[in-house]
Parts: structure tokens; sequence; C-alpha cells
């Protein structure tokens, strides 16, 4: 920038606001358009695709600049925000027609990634979370606020553990766009590379000591105590609520009516899913794409309000553990579905809903046009329709959402009373304000329709005095009122006539009459125009005011909502509610993958049973082919289990489901290489998190583990994390362990409560047919040849490859000791012997060799559950005989 001397008063006051705001890109209104200047307007330029020109031109003071009209400013905010950056939006503070020397300006909203606002450009149905962390005494909390629904909750980390980890795993599950935390506080750098995508921001400390925090947030909710809150003996949690409370005022600079209270987020009260669970559980998005299509979320949403979206996904994300909770939810739900006529015409009267949390959070944030409070005021004109339809429904949970519902009756009256039904999205133009609201209004709307009509009468007048038939009386913004009079008929201009000036095609004149009225009508124009501004801000403010009322019926509203559309998904796909238990059992009957049920049709979809229980077989082995289907089948296991806890129907005939505390999901391969781990080194991490942190209580899924090694390397670790869940000291999480390592079949009979299951195949001579039926016993083998050969692998690849795979399935050995597992049966010349095998190449298998067989380990695990006591003679002969043909085949 050039000195202060040489600035003209304009740049020195951009300069001045420019300063205070040195991280944003500093939007800066002029007239109908907003301007960057300097760097701003070169980054600005780059990221928006605008323009890049220059102010000052041949002065020797050029100032880069670019701009936008005023009505793009959400939009070119939201392309910014997106991408990490911050805008500071500066106003003119006063009308440029009246003001005296420089217009005031100053910065009205900073927008953030965890502050946009604009419901046209954020998911609608997500939550678009600001976080804050803060330390007090070694104990971490956080605080996790959605500026644009007035969502805000506080947490500190537990008492015992890692209190850093914890906050991990709690920034993982919100996902939060934006976090905050005071200038100076070290964070871990495991914690620091987790939020490398994330929008960091430290701010000025003093928010976030304890004794501000408070002061701030007392002030705020205008308590006495935050004891009510339940932030009692918390300081962390009051540090971290406080300080993004001053972050968001001070981005904001408003009074922020629509956080009405903070909550305590006890994380205790859900099942917990960390990172990877949700993503291999495909929860809110593919794994494919990143995108929601493919994903639980997608599959079940039938909600109809953007509110109701958000509490679903939510409602995924950390479904409940409490029985009590579970059972309210579905009572509700099985009301609905089984009464198909309210249920229809709530989901009708929910159609007219719009967003009214985030409307109301723009009215709080000054944002709101008028369009925006017709929104409002059309979805609280739906509001006792669907009290009156829901109030049909007995379920205690649907009764007290709706009999706590206000419909807030007056502030839609009076919205419907103010708002014209078609406002212009501009504020200053007018037609906002519906005639009758304002006494001072229709007065002067008449006096602008009167001073119109009268000037046109007085064009038929004056083309009568003067002769002059193709005179006209026209208006530009420029000179007003003016008569226009063709060059032929210059000649009957009257006396009375003042020349205003010359045109191609003639000449324009006033008249004194002509003037008095103009001033009558402009006057009354520009008098309008600011009077229903004036007017519009006061209504967009008494709805601010209103912001407790519009939160608990948005959020009655949302209830409703998932309800319903928890229902409709129940009746559309044909879900089941669950038996809902406290002991660990978890038994399903004809269960299905929700997803993938709706991707193929139910008519392929092949349904499967699951049957897990802590007083019988709770470590299932499952073994099979890949294309088998043994990862659709954990998946759905644990989608089932989520549901249910979640208080929905399920995809099943029947479903019992003891209450599961977390739920842990280790499916597919990924890697980290921004933190340098290999696939293998994630999947070990993986695990560990789970062996140290799963329950009696908790639900494991594993697949392929070890699978990212060495063939024995992978197998020992398989090996021992099975029997490290099953010699926990609290007992063995309910577990889905699927493998290619046959060898771990040999568990079931080693261990018990470990059982083996196997995906079905039928075999036609080379081919193979996948049945994806999960079926009792182990498999016999892998069929990845057979994969191989549907893949397209070369025939010469795929039979070398069963050549290959026959010797290593025998293990055969050569005389001289020496592996000969990859030669070719084609009659080559083997080494001579150096030293005669004792044995010879038929030497009887061992019984540990007999016990990695497949089939052997079948017929031992069907030994121990047989009492030789109870068995008849001929029942014994029989079993002998059977198990006797049985290795003959797989011999």
């Amino acid at each position: 920038m050039c000195s202060a001397t040489q600035l003209t008063p304009m740049f020195r006051q951009y300069r001045s606001i420019k300063e205070d705001h040195p991280d944003a890109i500093l939007f800066f209104r002029m007239g109908d358009f907003y301007e960057m200047f300097y760097d701003d307007a070169k980054e600005a330029s780059r990221l928006l695709e605008l323009t890049l020109t220059a102010r000052g031109k041949g002065t020797g003071n050029v100032v880069p600049m670019c701009g936008f009209p005023h009505h793009q400013l959400d939009g070119y905010t939201a392309r910014l925000v997106r991408i990490g950056r911050k805008v500071a939006v500066c106003e003119q503070l006063e009308d440029p027609r009246t003001a005296k020397g420089l217009v005031k300006r100053d910065v009205v909203r900073i927008v953030t990634p965890g502050t946009v606002n604009d419901v046209e450009q954020i998911d609608r149905k997500a939550n678009v979370w600001l976080a804050s962390i803060a330390v007090v005494s070694g104990k971490v909390g956080a605080a996790f606020l959605d500026a644009s629904t007035g969502e805000f909750l506080a947490w500190q980390a537990p008492e015992t553990g890692d209190g850093w980890a914890a906050l991990g795993a709690e920034l993982a599950s919100f996902g939060p766009s934006e976090v905050v935390y005071p200038d100076g506080l070290k964070l871990p750098d495991g914690l620091r590379a987790s939020l490398a995508d994330v929008a960091s921001t430290a701010v000025e400390p003093f928010g976030f000591s304890v004794p501000e925090a408070a002061r701030q947030m007392e002030d705020h909710f205008r308590v006495a105590s935050l004891d009510g809150f339940g932030l009692k003996d918390r300081p962390s949690a009051v540090a971290a609520a406080g300080g993004l409370l001053v972050y968001l005022r001070e981005t904001q600079k408003c009074a922020l009516e629509h956080l009405d209270a903070v909550t305590i987020h006890e994380p205790s009260r859900f099942v917990l899913l960390d990172a990877a669970t949700r993503r291999n559980l495909e929860i809110e998005r593919s794994i494919r794409d990143g995108r929601a299509a493919g994903s639980l979320l997608a599959a079940i949403d039938r909600t109809v309000t953007a509110g109701g979206g958000r509490l679903l996904r939510r409602r995924l994300l950390r479904p409940l553990r409490s029985r009590e909770e579970i059972e309210r939810r579905l009572v509700a739900t099985e009301e609905l579905l089984q009464r198909g006529e309210p249920r229809r015409r709530i989901v009708e009267t929910l159609q007219g809903v719009h967003d009214v949390e985030r409307l109301l959070g723009r009215a709080v944030t000054g944002t709101a046009h008028a369009r925006d409070l017709l929104g409002l005021r059309s979805s609280l004109a739906r509001l006792p329709d669907l009290v009156r339809h829901a109030r049909e429904l007995s379920a205690p949970l649907t009764k007290r959402t709706i009999d706590g519902l206000d419909t807030c009756d007056d502030l839609a009256a009076r919205l419907a009373a103010a708002l014209t039904d078609e406002p212009p999205l501009g504020l200053r133009e007018g037609g906002l304000i519906r005639e009758g609201f304002s006494p001072e209004l229709d007065e002067l709307t008449a006096i602008r329709r009167d001073g119109r009509a009268y000037i046109a009468s007085l064009e038929t007048r004056e083309r009568e005095a003067t002769g002059i038939h193709n005179l006209k009386v026209r208006f530009n913004k420029v000179f007003g009122y003016f008569i226009e009079i063709s060059k032929s008929n210059l000649h009957l201009v009257p006396d009375r006539y003042h020349r205003k000036q010359t045109v191609a095609t003639g000449e324009r004149y006033v008249t004194p009459e002509l003037k008095e009225h103009e001033s009558k009508v402009l006057n009354a124009q520009e008098r309008i125009e600011a009077l229903e501004y004036e007017l519009f801000g006061e209504l967009r403010r008494e709805v601010a005011g209103q912001a407790s009322r519009l939160k608990a019926a948005a959020r009655a509203v949302a209830r409703i909502d998932v309800l319903t559309s928890l229902a409709e998904t129940a009746a559309r796909q044909d879900y089941r509610r669950p038996v809902i238990r406290d002991d660990g059992v978890i038994r399903i009957v004809g269960g299905r993958h929700p997803v993938v049920e709706q991707t193929l049709g139910s008519a392929r979809f092949v349904p499967n049973d699951a049957q897990l229980d802590t007083d019988g077989g709770v470590i299932a082995i499952l073994t099979g082919p890949n294309m088998g289907g043994k990862s659709t089948y954990l998946r759905q296991v644990a989608l089932i289990t989520l549901l249910a806890q979640a208080g929905s129907f399920v995809p099943a005939d029947e479903a019992e489901i003891g209450v599961v505390d977390r739920i842990f999901c280790r499916v597919g391969a990924s890697d980290s290489l921004a933190e340098g781990h290999s696939t293998f080194m994630v999947e070990m991490t993986e695990t560990a998190n789970i062996l140290h942190h799963a329950t009696a209580r908790s639900l494991v899924l594993l697949d392929e583990i070890g699978r990212g090694t060495a063939t024995f390397d992978g197998l020992s670790i398989a090996w021992a994390v099975v029997e490290y869940l099953h010699a926990r000291p609290d007992g063995p999480p309910r577990t889905l362990f699927a493998t290619h390592y046959h060898e771990l079949t040999e568990l079931a009979v080693e261990l018990p409560g470990v059982f083996n299951r196997r995906m079905a195949v039928r075999e036609r001579g080379d081919d193979v047919v996948f049945l994806h039926r999960v079926e009792s016993g182990p498999a016999d083998r892998s069929y990845g040849v057979h994969v191989a050969r549907l893949a397209g692998v070369p025939e010469a690849v795929v039979a070398r490859a069963g050549e290959i795979l026959a010797n290593l399935e025998q293990d055969e050995f050569g005389r001289d000791g020496l592996p000969r597992r990859a030669r070719r049966r084609t009659g080559e010349r083997r080494p001579a012997d150096p030293q005669p095998s004792l044995f010879g190449d038929d030497r009887p298998a061992s019984r540990a060799d007999e016990v990695a067989d497949p089939a052997v380990a079948e017929i031992l695990a069907e030994l121990r559950e047989h009492d030789p006591d109870r068995l008849t003679p001929l029942q014994a002969l029989q079993l002998l005989a059977a198990w006797h043909r049985r290795l003959r085949r797989d011999s």
C-alpha cells in the first residue's frame, strides 16, 4: 500500500478497517457492489474467478481491485469459506444519499468455516460444527456449537484415561468445520495431524480463562450460576464453552439470541463408534467415493424437513445405550407404522415446513431477507395441522412431543400481516410490507400512487393544450420526470416549457407543475423504501426475540419427522421391530444389509441368520471365499444392531439385540500415507484400539486380520487376537471374525464359546457359485483361484496357480527335505537325495496336521457336542460312517 498521505479518504477508511482484520478477505461495500483491493483483490480474483482490474490508472497510485454485485454476497462468501478462508463483510452504515462526507462503514460480520449460515450454501441435513478446545489444570475440555441452528454442547474428558485421546475421538465424531483454541495452547502432534484438513484458529486466551468464560456465559444466559446447565466441577468444559461464545460474538457481532442453553455432552449415554468404525460401516458416506449415496443414512432417510434430517443423522452416529429410551422410540415408530393414514397426513404437512432453525439463525445475525421470513411464516402456518394430525396418536413419546409444541400462532399472524406474498430479494427497493400493516406507509403509498396517476393524466392534458399528439411524459433516474417533444413539433412548444436536454430525436422539457409533482412522488418513493427497510428490520428483530420458542418448535417438528421417517422406511422396506434385551444375546433371523439390499433389490439379496450369545457361542470364526459375502455379513450384523439401538426397526425377519456399549468394525484395507502408515500399520493400529477398549458388552467385527504381512506372521497375529478377546477378564465381546486362515477353525475345538461359520459355495466342475448364505462349520478352502478366473486372469495363470495350490495344500516335500510346492508336474528330474528319509514320502500326517485340516477340525467340533453315554450303538456307527465318508471325500 502507499503512504497514508497519498491515500484518498475512502482508501484511508479501507486500510483502517483492513488492519483490524488482517487474516480475512475484506468485502468492502461501495454502493451496489462489494469491492476488494490490493492483495485481497489479487487472491479473490484467483479464487472466485473475478476479473482483476485497477483503480487510479495513470496516477502513479494504481490499486488492484475486483468486485461483484451486492446480491451475490452469500454465494461468493460460501465459496471462500468452503476452501477455509475467512471473510469480513464491511457494510455502509448510513444511506449514501443522506450522508455528509464519507459514508460510515464497518465490519458487521466475519464469516468463517464454522460460522457460515446461508441455507442455500450448506448441506441442509448436516450440522456445521464449530469446536473449541481448552485445558484447565491438566483437564481437557471442548465445546461444540452449530451457529446456524443454535445447538451448543460442552464436554470435559473423563477423570481416568488419556484426555487428549478422548478429545480426538470426540472431534472425529463431530467432524467440526473449524476448531478454536487459546493462543499458546500446545496441541499433541497426533491431534494436530488429525486436524490438518480443519480450519484452526488461535485466539486471545483471556476468553478461555475460567472466571471470564463463566462470566460471559452467565451474562449471556442471564443466570447467577452455571450449575443448572450441569457445568459444576467441569472447569475445562466451562472454559471451552465460554471461549467459544466470545469468539462467536466477536465474529457475528450480534446478541446470539438463538443460543438459549448449553447442554452437557455425555458420550457414556451413547454407543461409541470410533472414526474407523463409522468409516467402515459407511454410516454417513460411502467409502468408495465419499458421497452420501451408498451410505446407511441415504438408505433409510425419508425425513421431509432439514431439521429432521440432521436429527436422524445424529441418532445414527450416536445410538442409545438405555433400553428404556430405545423402547420409547420403538413404541412411537410402531404406532406410526400401524397408523398409515395419520402418518400420510403428517408427511404431507411436513412437506411445507422450511428449515426453521437456520432461518432463525439468519434472523438473529441480521442476514435474513424477506423471503427467509416468508419461509418462516409458511412453516409456522403448518404447525396447527401437524398438531391436529399427531394428536390422533397415543405413544408416550409422540404425545409428550406434541403436548409441548408451541405453534407460535401470534408470530405467524404477525408475519402474515406484515409481509407481502412475493417480496423482492433486496431489502432497500420496497415491496416488502403488506398494505394495512403501517398507516404511515399506506399514506406514503397513496401519495406515490396518486402522484403517478396525476402525471399520467398530465400527459393527456398537455397533448390537448399544445396540439402535440406524440408528446410524452417520461422518467429516468438522472433527470427525473420530463416532457419529450420530437423535432418536427418543436415549433408548437409553449413558452411555459423550460428546455432540459437535447437528444437526437428532439428536446426534453420540464414545467413548474411537473417539477412540483415530481418532488412529491420521488420524496414519497424514497421515504417508502426507507420506511419499509426500517419496518422489516424491526420485524426481523421481533423474530430473533422469539428464538427460544421457535427453537423448541423446530426441535419438536424434527422429532416427529424422524419418527415418521423411520415408520415410512419400515413400511417400504419391510423392516421389523427388534426386541431389546439387557443380556449378551444378539439373535438375528433373516437379516439383510440395508444398503446392499436396496442396491440389488430384495428379490436378489440372500438373508442370513446370526447368533452371538455370551452364555453360548460368542466368537464366530467365519471362513469362506472372496466374493462370498463375508464383509457384507459382518456389516449387516453391525448395522442391524446400530439401527436397533438408534430406535429404528431393522431389516430382518426377527431380531433380538442385547444392548452393546461399543461397536468396533475393522473391515477393508486403507492406509495413511500422510502419516507414514502402511495398510498393515493402519490395520494393526485399529486392531490395537479394539483390543484395548472392547468390553464384554461390545460388538466386534474383524475382517482378515493379519493379511497385510507374511502368512505365518498374519496367522499368528490373528490366532493371538482371538485368544486375547476370548480371555478378557470381564468376558469375551460378541465377535464376528472373518478370515482366510483355515487354521483358525481349530479354535472352535480348543476354546469354549468359539464356533465356526462358513459362506456357502456350490461347485460345478471348475466353476463355483457363491450362494452368499452363512452355514455352520468351517469352509474347506478359499476359492481364490476361482475368483481369479472370474476376474479374467489369463487361463494359463489360473491353471498354474491351481497346480501350485494343490502342492501347497498337500504340503509336498522332496526326498531332499526341500519344499517342492511350486515345482511343475512335468516329470522333471529332481535333485538327488542327500539323505534318505526314514519315513518315506507317504508318512502319515501328525495329529497337529490333522487338527489343522478343516474337515478334521469340523469333525472334532461335532464330537465335542455328542455325549457317548447318550448315543445308541446304531447312532454311534452311523456317525462314525458319516465321518469316515467325509474324510475319504476330502482326502
